[in-house]
């Protein structure tokens, strides 16, 4: 299975780019991983895989522990899925009729957090759901 995280924006922070690169370059140990930044909200919807699971990541989507966020990854893996796309949209969130699109609609906290923040998290918490299916010490 290949992960691409989809996101509107450029990440211009060196800082945190080192930080996601470091959780994507772990994460390329287990399964191929991409980040894929575009522009605007008319560039999301070009992208906007037309196979393959899609999460978008919204504040009012559905709230996962770190677990059960293993076992949804597990579960897409061990099924057969060739693609999962995480979508991360602007400032504005992701545009409703691209949402709608989504199979399933993620919350990584109640609070809103900034665009690049998210994509730490959601970096990182890829990482530990990985280390928690290989039963790889990382998640203690």
């Amino acid at each position: 299975m290949k992960l691409v995280v989809l996101a509107v924006g450029k990440l211009r922070d060196r800082h945190l780019a080192t930080l996601i690169d470091d959780y994507v370059a772990r994460t390329r140990h287990h399964l191929p991983m991409e980040i894929v930044e575009v522009e605007d909200d008319a560039a999301l919807a070009r992208r906007w895989p037309d196979g393959g699971d899609v999460i978008a990541l919204e504040v009012t989507g559905e709230s996962w522990s770190t677990e059960l966020f293993a076992r949804q990854l597990e579960r897409r893996m061990t099924r057969g899925t060739r693609t999962l796309t995480f979508v991360i949209g602007g400032a504005d969130g992701i545009p409703a009729p691209l949402s709608a699109r989504a199979g399933v609609r993620l919350s990584l906290s109640a609070l809103t957090l900034p665009h690049r923040l998210a994509r730490l998290i959601l970096c990182e918490q890829i990482y530990r759901a990985l280390s928690i299916i290989r039963g790889e010490p990382y998640h203690h």
